[in-house]
């Protein structure tokens, strides 16, 4: 009564009605392609954020080594290490001779990682100037990453 039909082999090829999906070593070899790619562009690419971190934040200092220049040439003496960064937005020091703001923020920013920038004057590595510097990535101050304006 029901007749039960077997695929005409003339529509499809052996080869076709055989293959009906992607065994486990296809999948397998497309897996390790893709772990392999990856693992040659992740590391370039975290590398080139913590590059940009690293140039953006040494710019910044070369900003801030000027302002300082601007303001020793208007007040006659770099600011205190009390005063510190934050005199080149403010007239800390009230005085007539302050033509600031030496940067055009509205605060002193944090270095690219959070922390604050070391300001030291008289500089320890500039004599005749002021040291800026950034901890850098790792955040401690005193290693071979830290960004300065005595360096690079």
């Amino acid at each position: 009564m029901f007749q039960t039909t077997t695929p005409n082999r003339a529509k499809f090829p052996a080869a076709f009605v055989a293959r009906r999906g992607f065994t486990l070593i296809e999948l397998l070899l497309v897996l390790i392609i893709l772990i392999v790619l990856a693992a040659i562009a992740l590391p370039k690419l975290t590398g080139t954020a913590e590059r940009a971190r690293i140039d953006a934040c040494s710019a910044e200092i070369h900003n801030f080594t000027g302002a300082m220049e601007r303001f020793n040439l208007d007040m006659g003496r770099f600011p205190t290490n009390d005063e510190g960064l934050d005199a080149l937005l403010h007239n800390t020091a009230n005085s007539a001779d302050w033509r600031g703001p030496y940067i055009q923020l509205n605060n002193v920013p944090k270095d690219k990682w959070g922390k604050e920038y070391i300001y030291r004057a008289p500089g320890v590595k500039n004599l005749n100037g002021v040291d800026i510097s950034s901890v850098g990535p790792d955040g401690q101050d005193g290693t071979a990453d830290d960004i300065t304006n005595w360096s690079r």
